[in-house]
Formats: C-alpha cells, sequence, structure tokens
C-alpha cells in the first residue's frame, strides 16, 4: 500500500508544482507590459492554489483507478496506459500553458474556450505573427512537454505492489473517493470551484495570473458562446425599428433629487425582497413615506447573480445566461463603481456570504470595487450565524461602521443582504410563516440601521438606495403574475431634497443611468441602462426574463411569453402582441450585445 500511497502523492505534487511554474514562467514572460513586484509572485502563487489544488485532483483520476487495480493486478498494458496518459497530460499542459502566455498579450485574458474558432481560419491566425515566433512557440511546447513528462515518468507503478489486507486496502481507495470529489468541487459550501475564487487585486494582471489556464478553459464551455442562445426573431433592421427609442443613453433636463451631486451613496441590495412581502416590511414602507419611492419599479431576473449585475452594471439579464458566470464577459461591462471611483469616490463591497459564490469576486473586482468585506472577514461564530453565511443584524452593524469611519473621500459602498432567504434561518419570530418572518427580519434591521444613521453627523451627505436583486414565488404569485417582479425601489437619506413617489415604469437596470445623472456624471457606457427622470426617457417599459422565459410590462398591462411552449403564457395586456414582439426584439438585441462583449 506504502508503494501506491507514494506514487498517487507524488503525482498529486508533481502536477501542483507543474501548475506553479506555470504561474511563474507566465508572470515573466508578461512582466514587460505589467511590471510586478517580486512579493507579487507569491501573492499570486498563494491566492491561485486552492484552483490549482482543484484542478490537480481531475488528474489524478486515472491514477488513482489504476492503483486501484494494482491492488490484485498489474500486465504491461497498463504501463503502457498510465505512460500514454503522462504523455497526453504533459502535451495539453504545455499546449495550455504557452498558449495562454502567448496569446495573453493580444487578448488581456486567460485562456478559454473561444481560441478554438481560430483553428478554421488557421492561416489567418498565424498571419498576425512571424514565423520565428511560431517556431520559438512550438519549441517551447516541445521543451514544456518533455520537462513535465520527465516529471510524471519516475513516479509510475510498473509492477503490482503486494499487499497481504487487499480488501481494507480496497476500503481505504473507497473512503478516499469523497474526499478527492469534494476538493474537485472546491469545499462543502454553496460555491463551488470558479476562477472567482482567485481574484484579490485591483491589479487584473495579478488576478490573471493566479487563474490556472486548464481550469480556465475547461470551464469556459459552459460559461462562453455555447451557452448563449441565439434568438434571431427579426431582420436586424425590424429589430432596430421595434426598440427604437427605448433605450437612450443621454440625459435631457434631468429632474434633480438630491441636494448635492457628491454624496456618500449606499445601495443595499435587500435579498429577494420583492413587494408581494410588503406586509412583513413595516419600516421599509415607512421609509417609501419619508424618501423617494419609485413605485413601479420591476427586477430583471430571478436570481441573485442576474441581479447584481442588472444593478451595478445597469446590463440587462438572460434566460439561459448568467453574465457574472462568464469572467471574459464581465471584465468588458460598466459598474456604477468604477464610474464614482474615477469621480474620485473609495469603493467598497460587503457581503456576508461566500464571495466567491458565481463568480461574484471577480465581478465586483473587475466593475470598480477596490475593497471586498464578506463572511471570512469575520470571526468563526458571526461566520456560522446562518446558513448563507453572517446574519443580516451583524453585517448591518459593519455597514454603519463603514459609513462612521473618517474618510477622506466620498464613499460609493455596495452592500448585499443574505438572511431573507431559504432556509429562512433568523434569531426572530413574528410570523408563524417563516417566509414572511424572515423579510420581517430584514426589515427590522434596515429599520435600525437607518435610525442610529440618523444620529450620525454622516446622514446630512448620504444617500442610501434600497431596492432587491430580485423578488421570489410567494402566496401565488409566480412568472404568469404582474406583481410578482414588481420590486421596492427607495431612495432616503439626508441628500434627498424631499420625499415623493416617482410612478414612471422602470426596470432595477435604470438604477446606474439614473443615479448616475443624478451626480452629474454621464451614463453613456451603460447602453441598456435609461435616465428615467430624463425628458428622453418616452417609453416607460419593464423587461424580465426568467428561466427561458420574458415577460413585459408597460402602460398597456402585462404579458408573460414562454420559450418552452413558445407562446404568451399571461395576456394581461391591451396590446400583448406588441409587447411579444418588442420583448422578443430586446431579447435579441441583448444577446448579440452579449456576444459581443468583451471581443
Amino acid at each position: 500500500m506504502r508503494c501506491r500511497v507514494k506514487f498517487l502523492l507524488s503525482t498529486y505534487l508533481w502536477t501542483l508544482l507543474v501548475f506553479i511554474m506555470a504561474k511563474i514562467s507566465f508572470m515573466l514572460f508578461c512582466q514587460e507590459e505589467h511590471p510586478f513586484a517580486l512579493t507579487d509572485m507569491w501573492q499570486v502563487v498563494w491566492h491561485g492554489l486552492t484552483l490549482d489544488l482543484s484542478t490537480a485532483l481531475y488528474f489524478l483520476i486515472l491514477p488513482f483507478l489504476l492503483s486501484i487495480i494494482s491492488i490484485w493486478y498489474w500486465a504491461k498494458w497498463l504501463t503502457y496506459i498510465l505512460r500514454g496518459y503522462f504523455v497526453l497530460i504533459a502535451i495539453a499542459f504545455a499546449l495550455a500553458f504557452v498558449a495562454d502566455t502567448s496569446l495573453y498579450p493580444f487578448w488581456e485574458f486567460k485562456l478559454d474556450a473561444s481560441c478554438l474558432q481560430y483553428l478554421e481560419t488557421p492561416t489567418e491566425a498565424m498571419a498576425s505573427v512571424s514565423s520565428v515566433y511560431l517556431v520559438w512557440r512550438f519549441l517551447a511546447i516541445a521543451i514544456a512537454s518533455i520537462v513535465i513528462y520527465g516529471g510524471y515518468r519516475p513516479l509510475m507503478l510498473h509492477t503490482a505492489c503486494c499487499s497481504s489486507r487487499q480488501w481494507l486496502e480496497l476500503l481505504v481507495y473507497i473512503l478516499t473517493i469523497p474526499l478527492i470529489v469534494i476538493g474537485i468541487r472546491g469545499g462543502l459550501d454553496e460555491s463551488t470551484t470558479n476562477i472567482g475564487q482567485v481574484y484579490y487585486s485591483q491589479n487584473q494582471f495579478l488576478n490573471h495570473s493566479a487563474v490556472n489556464p486548464v481550469f480556465s478553459f475547461l470551464s469556459s464551455f459552459e460559461k462562453t458562446a455555447s451557452n448563449i442562445v441565439d434568438y434571431d426573431f427579426y431582420t436586424e433592421d425590424t429589430c432596430q425599428q421595434l426598440m427604437a427609442d427605448y433605450y437612450t443613453t443621454t440625459s435631457v433636463d434631468t429632474d434633480t433629487l438630491l441636494t448635492t451631486n457628491h454624496p456618500d451613496v449606499i445601495i443595499i441590495l435587500m435579498e429577494s425582497a420583492g413587494e408581494v412581502f410588503a406586509k412583513g416590511m413595516p419600516r421599509l414602507q415607512q421609509l417609501k413615506q419619508e424618501g423617494i419611492n419609485f413605485a413601479n419599479c420591476f427586477a430583471n431576473s430571478w436570481r441573485t447573480d442576474r441581479g447584481t449585475v442588472c444593478t451595478y452594471s445597469g446590463y440587462p439579464s438572460f434566460p439561459t445566461s448568467s453574465v457574472m458566470k462568464m469572467p471574459n464577459k464581465t471584465r468588458a461591462l460598466p459598474g456604477i463603481a468604477s464610474s464614482l471611483q474615477q469621480a474620485g469616490y473609495a469603493t467598497t463591497y460587503l457581503y456576508g456570504g461566500d464571495i466567491n459564490f458565481t463568480n461574484m469576486r471577480s465581478y465586483l473586482i473587475g466593475t470598480g470595487f477596490s475593497q471586498l468585506i464578506w463572511k471570512d472577514d469575520y470571526k468563526d461564530d458571526e461566520r456560522n450565524s446562518a446558513q448563507w453565511g453572517v446574519r443580516d443584524d451583524i453585517t448591518f452593524k459593519t455597514l454603519l461602521s463603514l459609513i462612521k469611519h473618517p474618510s477622506d473621500k466620498p464613499r460609493f459602498i455596495g452592500y448585499s443582504t443574505l438572511s431573507s432567504h431559504e432556509p429562512w434561518d433568523v434569531p426572530v419570530k413574528k410570523y408563524d410563516d417563516e417566509i414572511l418572518n424572515a423579510f420581517y427580519y430584514l426589515d427590522s434591521c434596515i429599520g435600525e440601521f437607518i435610525d442610529q444613521l440618523k444620529q450620525s453627523p454622516q446622514w446630512k451627505n448620504t444617500l442610501v438606495i434600497l431596492l432587491p436583486d430580485h423578488s421570489y414565488d410567494y402566496a401565488g404569485a409566480n412568472q404568469t403574475q404582474p406583481d410578482r417582479n414588481r420590486i421596492p425601489m427607495v431612495w432616503t437619506g439626508g441628500a434627498i431634497k424631499s420625499s415623493r413617489q416617482i410612478n414612471t415604469i422602470c426596470n432595477q437596470t435604470d438604477l446606474a443611468a439614473t443615479l448616475l445623472a443624478q451626480l452629474g456624471l454621464t451614463h453613456d457606457q451603460f447602453r441598456w441602462s435609461r435616465d428615467i427622470l430624463s425628458r428622453s426617457y418616452q417609453h416607460p417599459l419593464a423587461m424580465h426574463t426568467y428561466r427561458n422565459g420574458f415577460s413585459v410590462t408597460d402602460s398597456t398591462g402585462f404579458m408573460a411569453y414562454d420559450f418552452d411552449v413558445n407562446r404568451i403564457v399571461a395576456d394581461k395586456s391591451t396590446d400583448s402582441q406588441r409587447l411579444e414582439r418588442i420583448g422578443k426584439a430586446i431579447l435579441q438585441a441583448t444577446t448579440k450585445d452579449l456576444k459581443e462583449l468583451g471581443k
């Protein structure tokens, strides 16, 4: 048994060392355009280690299975299988490392499946580089393959390792399988292994250096164009005609809501808190009366990863694609944080859960948040205070301390709550209905936070914006119901001129343009966000996507369309056919934009 354990452990550690050496080589090769300090090399290796550890386990599966066979039997042909496997992965690793290092100066993002499209036209691809360049790359692949295989060759099992306790050894192997699965998955948390977990810096080159190119390539197959459904309903001209004047990026005679255009800005993204939970949120209803209530705001999507992008990037949602899970796309998105950062704001994001979930870390860093605070920044008892992480009452205290902390810059803080989520584990009991009770708890946290903020000197110059990431099916409300995706959007704080209600129909994506216009900043880069207080906003409309369907709301009513059945499934509009056409045109145009994003 000892020889098999030694074989597997040595194989795993060599694979891990290969990944680390590839990172260092990548950094050294690209340092001319991306200078870095020696300490950065250590940081890259350290932060990228979790992804390397998981990825290395994938390539241990075949040796692991052959080791089990060797308990009873070994033959020369099994040696050939193992040798061939090591030759294959040595070449594959070498190709990935050299391609990643060579393409990065051109692409400025890590190796992914999009490189395969260039194999269809190799002549054009090679026309961009010289023959000498290609020769050196082929030589590098050959040398790297030999070095990698040379490390594996001495480790191979050549004969069966004798054991007098085969069944006991087999049991040990069986018990090891769950550990390998957990390692590949990246742990027992809700988030699985993903590229975003290694992001740690505002310097994107350092983040990219920490990413394992082999994992990046393999994972990209489910997160790039292959996962973007084509919606080709109309010709390009017809599509543009249907959408004419619906999305404008210029503010004209915008109504002014604030007393200053440099307030501290806090966006509180309330987990799942749609208007269907108004009964359980009395303090939020009070804030609607005290502040500015956008009474006809609708969520763009039904998931947190999608709703977060819609809110902070003003970018639309899609029925089957999650933009946040596509690092090659999110790197090209605009962000409220990056716009405010350029205007002199300090930017922070607070979340009590796992910030690696659905690639959130890479999205937040890439769109301008310079400081991230998440569950690993809390004590063990706080970190485990709820199923999803740190309870809302604890993180609200963190939010308050962030606002009160002295700063020589105006602050922009994004904050996602988490307790109003299954399994609804909150420390209060107001309602027997556990779902409504969870939203009452969130509401009480909001109320206490606002009360305390009002007593501070920071209140006068603060704008607090409350809205959900999405809504939730509750009390019969589903995607065929008009109010299922109606969400509260409330602006409060001392920076508000006066209380009022705005009844204009809008989406959460419109927050970006509306807010930036209020701050006197341009928002041209937010192509799918509209300043709803501008005179140019002449066609109020809300678009929502859900799993394989979409809904549209305007002054004529509500319509929902389902692609599983290819028909309207909810018709509560006086002009549903027009809404269907507009919805399809928007989906076609936004999907085209997504496919082009990042190229």
